[in-house]
């Protein structure tokens, strides 16, 4: 099942696909987010190797069990051909109430049907303060209208 938009990419849909990413992430459905990579699409997260959807599944599960409150952005780096790269931030909280900020870049690739075959992400933590946090909107989708990474300052 195709998921536009498809590569190659252009300047609009590399923007296009990294918000649709972000939106189904911002949904913290492991189930959901997990359809938008191929069956056996590898992953690099941190120091962590995942294969496949079952294993994008089951991490998503334990990473959204973890990371409470999740809220994300992701803005467009810079694209070619099928691949695209993103930088993102996101914050969330621990069950005790420590707020963090996690900041990173991804680098993916695409088969022709638009699904993600490949995806890296180098991610640093950041320990906040609960009055530093700058994504409040309500949990899901982040309202058109809030600033994206560059518009923060980040």
């Amino acid at each position: 099942m195709a998921r536009p938009p498809l590569p190659p990419f252009t300047a609009e849909t590399a923007v296009q696909k990294a918000r649709l990413a972000e939106d189904a992430w911002n949904t913290r459905d492991p189930q959901r987010v997990a359809q938008a990579y191929t069956p056996d699409s590898r992953w690099r997260n941190r120091a962590e190797f995942i294969q496949g959807r079952a294993e994008i599944e089951a991490f998503l599960t334990r990473k959204w069990q973890r990371e409470l409150d999740y809220r994300l952005i992701k803005e467009l780096w810079t694209f070619a051909g099928n691949r695209i790269a993103v930088r993102f931030v996101y914050e969330w909280h621990d069950d005790s109430g420590n707020w963090y900020r996690s900041h990173g870049n991804e680098n993916w690739e695409f088969d022709e049907e638009g699904l993600m075959r490949r995806r890296l992400a180098s991610i640093n933590d950041q320990r906040i303060a609960e009055s530093e946090r700058k994504f409040r909107w309500p949990l899901g989708r982040r309202p058109d209208d809030h600033p994206g990474l560059t518009e923060l300052g980040f």
